[in-house]
């Protein structure tokens, strides 16, 4: 049987707090104050935007009757979550280009092949290719960026 603490994990301890707020019908700047901090501070935590701190964590558990030490082991959970979305990003960077060895770098003269966005910048990479590139280019960018999406971005 999954537990609360499984269900919520990986999700910013901000947002947690959020929907505790409002299901207690407290403001947040209200709060806040009542507990020394800055508005401010809270909404940017609320918001996913800042992290959440021990002492912090300790005067709103304390506030609210919750057990010491939920917010801080969410935002370990969070971090490790994050972490682990970066890591898979750098592990499929690699696969994220095409097989520059079917590519001449003539093509790319004005640009780094290395540093190109091939995701961000298909639409240009397939108007070059196929203004300028051989059928292995061609074919090889064809197969990176699949049929329908060449076709799509050249007959517009």
């Amino acid at each position: 049987m999954k537990t609360i603490l499984d269900t919520i994990k990986g999700i910013h301890p901000g947002f947690v707090l959020e929907r505790e707020l409002e299901k207690r019908d407290l403001a947040k700047g209200q709060f806040a104050i009542s507990m020394g901090e800055f508005p401010q501070t809270l909404t940017a935590i609320t918001k996913g935007k800042r992290r959440m701190n021990t002492p912090l964590a300790m005067k709103i558990e304390k506030l609210l009757g919750i057990e010491e030490g939920y917010f801080m082991v969410l935002q370990v959970y969070y971090d490790i979550e994050q972490e682990k979305k970066k890591e898979y990003q750098q592990e499929n960077k690699s696969h994220a280009k095409p097989d520059f060895t079917k590519l001449r770098k003539v093509l790319f003269w004005d640009t780094d092949m290395e540093k190109i966005d091939w995701q961000k910048q298909k639409k240009a990479v397939i108007q070059r290719i196929f203004e300028r590139g051989n059928e292995e280019e061609k074919k090889e960018i064809a197969q990176f960026y699949g049929h329908d999406t060449v076709n799509t971005i050249l007959n517009k």
